[in-house]
């Protein structure tokens, strides 16, 4: 494959010198939130950067090139980077980024998918289609950015599998940590030999994530069953939680929604359907405890997640075929 200069893109720099100096490595510092947002408009890609409010703002970043692959080290603070639908229609260029997080904790949303990211963790997203980041406080995240033409990803494939936690298995972390070996000690190659390596990291990286797709196909029972027994105990954790439903189940144990609800199938019920009983289950248990006499029905409807108490003694007497007042005091409580 041709050697072909490339330049890191997405919410971390593509420094211009880099087209001059490909064995150089690129320095970029600032303090400065307009700053840091010039310097990724004029010199990057276009995106809408927003700081978290009243913390100091510090930015910097390490860039060199291996073969048609720019690698970059990025240390920021707590903010969102996001790729909008105008901006990435402007933009001629497109790339395929792997972002690996070195220190703190980041959010990546691309495609309908969102996925919560820490140190070890990587996900692969595009520049050409809406994305968007969120950085929790202060956080470092080595960056690989290939040009999309000399990856071989079809769209449907990259459509499915962008915004997905990878490396956490171990193939993942296998990659996850050849990728921070070339940054950690970028090799001195020729340009053919450079351009073999980036596109056989570009492989490593599609491998992860044709396996993470056929997990998602085919989830193992073994697998669906532990997974299944994760969700029960993270239920009763959360019982209070008025979001806690599909979706957040999901995002909390780095799964999509589609993969939690098919290991739910094969034990002949569903996620909400989980939930839903075992907010019952424990109000009914608060309602029978004498300790809690004090609270009123209202209350704990409240406390096991309901809405309202309407919702709550409507969903008690269709599983216990009796309203909770009348539970109540037929238990003494």
């Amino acid at each position: 494959m041709a050697s072909t200069t490339a330049r890191p893109v997405g919410p971390f720099p593509r420094p211009p010198a880099l087209a001059d100096a490909p064995a150089a490595e690129v320095h970029g510092r600032t303090d400065r939130l307009p700053g840091w947002r010039d310097l990724l408009r004029e010199h990057f890609i276009a995106l809408d950067v927003h700081a978290e409010a009243d913390a100091p703002f510090d930015g910097a970043v390490r860039s060199n090139l291996v073969g048609h692959l720019a690698v970059a080290t990025v240390d920021s603070t707590g903010q969102d980077c996001v790729r909008t639908p105008g901006l990435a229609r402007r933009d001629a260029d497109a790339f395929l980024q792997v972002g690996l997080i070195a220190r703190g904790r980041a959010v990546v949303r691309q495609d309908g998918r969102e996925a919560l990211l820490g140190p070890g963790a990587f996900t692969v997203y595009e520049t050409g289609r809406p994305f968007a980041w969120r950085f929790h406080g202060p956080w470092r995240m080595w960056v690989f950015t290939w040009p999309r033409e000399l990856v071989g990803l079809d769209e449907d494939t990259s459509r499915a599998a962008t915004a997905r936690r990878l490396g956490g298995d171990r193939l993942g972390g296998i990659v996850a940590r050849t990728l921070a070996d070339v940054v950690a000690a970028p090799p001195s190659l020729s340009p053919a030999g450079a351009g073999r390596l980036a596109a056989e990291l570009a492989d490593l990286v599609g491998t992860v994530l044709g396996e993470a797709l056929h997990r998602d196909e085919h989830p193992g029972s073994r697998g669906a069953a532990e997974l299944r027994v994760r969700v029960e105990a993270f239920v009763a954790e959360h019982l209070e939680d008025p979001e806690l439903g599909p979706d957040m189940i999901a995002r909390a144990h780095f799964v999509s929604t589609r993969q939690l609800h098919r290991a739910f199938a094969d034990a002949a019920t569903t996620v909400g359907r989980v939930v839903r009983q075992r907010r019952l289950e424990h109000g009914r248990r608060e309602l029978a405890d004498p300790r809690r006499a004090d609270l009123s029905v209202t209350d704990v409807a409240l406390r096991c997640g309901f809405a309202d108490l309407a919702a709550f003694s409507r969903a008690f007497k269709e599983t216990f075929h009796e309203p909770p007042s009348t539970f109540r005091r037929r238990h003494g409580a």
